[in-house]
């Protein structure tokens, strides 16, 4: 009884302390509502005929009272009725639905004294929202408890999970991917002061070091590799699988649904997070109980995976609502900013960032960046073991800006100021955590194909193939007959190259002198047009009317001018094609041709081999993708020069990645100084995949949640869906 009347006076002044901070709350929301009152003709607080100061300040006091009623009991179940409302259109109506918030609170006020144009209520609503939040966010700060309880409210935590009697809690772990941010991008930013909270990590706690990609140097790959353990037969971010007839786009839902299924099967494990894990912005959940924004659920049928289920806990509170709409706002009026800048400055390379682009970027550096973090820390506060999380606003600016520069480094900075977030809130979360961060790939820089050589890599191959070709080409042809020697001897080459296989005839079975069997299969591959895929400086082409892998042979008898033109073009590094006489061979310029058996040989020797330009293993990462069951027939990887670091995409990107050369191979990992060192040389995400297992068995043996593990039923539930996946439009 004593224990008891000692803790009842503690919770009366945690009572107290939380009805003082209410009641200053309203208070300020009160003055604001005089305030904006008073500043703004479109708003009122009182009646047409005039009313006291004492009742005008009544009035505002029931407003303010109102609408933050409203805010806390009717908006969660706006936002709950608006999940499948898609993010972009949620984002645009935050705004409108907390103005109609604060209509509906003044039409509550009695005799009709509150009124407010419905442009007004916008601006009014927006600044109640903002100045609520900030008066709790300051008077919290002062008080641990508070603060924590409010960040459990900001995360939709209702309390931390506590750990079994008697244990102490284990280190959980966070994994933060910092997508497309290169090794050498995160030293030259730490370096030029542009991240200082990653900087006092490497100063004081942390070490860093690159890894080598695959040949595949994109999201899809790693990221399947790095959380399920293998990426195997992904050879690229696109990709035509014959024996389906299906192209496979790597963040595409059923696509996605598909991998992850695929990678489980083969390795007979559900993935880094398969126990008390959570998965957060993803291609892959990894396994994880615990999904948001995870895109091999969003295929999947039922409300638990619903994908956008994640945008819930962030939204819930109309503070964030209108500082993540305003901010979303202010990124898009950024982006036409700094378009509009490159253009009058005439800053080359350039692309098109005009359409829904500037929306498509503040998604992504706003909307998906505020959520994303908002669950990781609601994951720290619960105490999962293992978080895995992407945060892509680096990759979708430097596709566009490229991956140095002023848009890139602004991007950089609010990355390390959501690292910092993260990193305050670990300290209140109920047990101690680690914190990694690392990346699936870095980009390359350079002028894209198209603009480099007047062509698409599509063109080009429908030149080599004999096919038609658009006017575009043809000028791009015929401009070299013009040109008076201004021109370059790149471009001259390639030139050359497209005029010899427009003006080549193709040779018919028949005067090849092929039989009946054999004319019937060159018949059959002519009838679909070849499939001509872009994944950054991957280019891959493949014949859907031969239902196998073809051949050097096969091709040179089918278009006789594909290989040659495309192995000779300037702005082509290699090919990689199979083979009836060697296997498979590496095709480059002035006749090069090694078969890929012996290309050991050459690996990362600078003075031999195609691919010695393209550093260390590049062979090795060519070998194995010329082993997969679906690698496309004719895989073309663009030049690469190594005095400027440029590559040639073959989309429209300036910032690219998806094949070999330069910094888009050679990401980061950077992780405690108390974890185990990766190996010295780590190539592969299946690689860094070991490494991030080997340090979540780190803590004490095997993952333990804090609280009971899930059932066996629900274990199997989140591993990938066993019903039919949803099909986009590319099947």
């Amino acid at each position: 009884m004593g224990e008891r009347r000692g803790r009842i006076p503690a919770r009366w002044r945690s009572a107290g302390r939380a009805l003082l901070r209410v009641i200053t709350v309203w208070a300020v929301s009160t003055l604001t509502l005089l305030l904006l009152a008073g500043l703004l003709p479109d708003f009122q607080l009182q009646s047409d005929d005039g009313d006291s100061l004492t009742v005008i300040a009544f009035t505002a006091a029931l407003g303010a009272g109102a609408f933050g009623l409203l805010s806390a009991i009717v908006w969660p179940l706006i936002v709950r009725a608006l999940l499948l409302v898609p993010a972009l259109v949620l984002g645009l109506l935050v705004f409108f639905l907390n103005g109609s918030l604060l209509i509906v609170a003044l039409w509550l006020i009695p005799d009709g004294r509150g009124a407010a144009a419905p442009e007004t209520a916008v601006v009014v609503a927006a600044a109640m929202s903002a100045v609520a939040s900030a008066t709790s966010t300051a008077l919290a700060v002062r008080d641990d408890g508070a603060y924590r309880r409010r960040l459990y409210r900001l995360t939709d935590r209702k309390r931390p999970r506590t750990a079994r009697a008697g244990a102490e809690p284990v280190p959980g772990t966070v994994f933060l991917q910092l997508d497309g941010v290169g090794h050498r991008v995160l030293s030259d930013a730490v370096a030029d002061g542009r991240m200082p909270t990653v900087a006092d990590w490497l100063a004081t706690t942390h070490n860093l070091t690159p890894w080598r990609t695959d040949w595949s140097s994109q999201t899809g790959a790693s990221q399947l590799g790095i959380l399920h353990g293998s990426n195997e037969d992904v050879p690229a971010f696109r990709w035509y699988e014959k024996d389906t007839g299906r192209l496979m786009v790597s963040n595409r839902p059923a696509s996605a649904v598909e991998l992850q299924r695929r990678a489980v099967e083969r390795t007979g494990d559900g993935g880094l997070l398969t126990l008390d894990g959570a998965s957060r912005g993803n291609l892959f959940s990894g396994g994880a109980d615990q999904l948001a924004l995870v895109l091999s659920v969003a295929a999947r049928r039922g409300r638990r995976n619903r994908s956008r289920s994640g945008y819930f806990a962030y939204f819930s509170d109309p503070a964030n609502a209108v500082r993540t709409a305003g901010s979303f706002v202010a990124e898009v009026l950024r982006e036409v900013r700094q378009s509009v800048r490159a253009r009058l400055r005439g800053e080359s390379p350039r692309v098109s960032r005009g359409g829904l682009y500037p929306f498509v970027r503040a998604f992504a550096t706003v909307v998906e960046r505020d959520v994303v973090v908002a669950a990781v820390m609601g994951d720290m506060l619960a105490g999962r073991t293992a978080v895995y999380a992407d945060l892509v606003a680096y990759d979708e600016v430097a596709h566009h800006s490229g991956p140095q520069g002023r848009d890139t480094d602004q991007v950089l900075a609010r990355l390390d100021r959501s690292i910092a977030l993260i990193a305050k809130v670990a300290e209140h979360a109920p047990r101690p955590y680690r914190i990694v961060l690392l990346s699936d790939h870095g980009q390359s820089p350079g002028e894209t194909f198209e603009s480099a050589y007047g062509l698409t890599l599509r063109d080009l191959v429908r030149a080599g193939c004999g096919l038609p070709v658009s006017r575009r080409v043809r000028r791009a042809r015929g401009r070299s007959r013009t040109e008076s020697g201004g021109g370059s001897e790149a471009r001259d080459a390639a030139r050359d190259a497209l005029r010899s296989a427009l003006h080549r005839p193709v040779d018919e079975a028949a005067e090849a002198g092929q039989d009946g069997a054999e004319a019937a299969a060159v018949a059959a591959a002519r009838a679909p047009e070849p499939v001509v895929l872009a994944s950054g400086n991957l280019g891959l082409v493949s014949f859907p009317g031969v239902p196998h892998r073809m051949t050097r042979e096969e091709i040179d008898r089918l278009h006789p001018a594909l290989l040659r033109t495309l192995a000779h073009h300037p702005g082509i590094g290699f090919l990689l094609v199979a083979s009836e006489e060697h296997g498979s061979v590496v095709l480059a310029r002035d006749g090069v041709e090694v078969p890929v058996a012996e290309l050991a040989e050459a690996d990362g020797r600078a003075d031999e081999g195609p691919l010695a330009v393209f550093g260390p293993g590049a062979a090795a990462a060519v070998r194995r993708t010329d082993g997969f069951p679906h690698v496309a027939d004719i895989m073309v990887n663009s030049m690469y020069d190594p005095a400027t670091g440029a590559v040639h995409a073959f989309e429209e990107q300036i910032g690219s990645h998806g094949g070999l050369g330069g910094d888009q191979a050679l990401p980061f990992l950077l992780w405690p100084r108390e974890l185990p060192a990766p190996p010295a040389e780590l190539v592969g995400a299946e690689a860094v995949h070991q490494v991030l297992r080997g340090w979540l068995r780190e803590s004490e043996g095997p993952q333990v949640p804090l609280e009971i593990s899930p059932s066996k039923r629900h274990a199997e539930a989140f591993l990938p869906a066993d019903e039919p996946a949803v099909r986009d439009k590319h099947g």
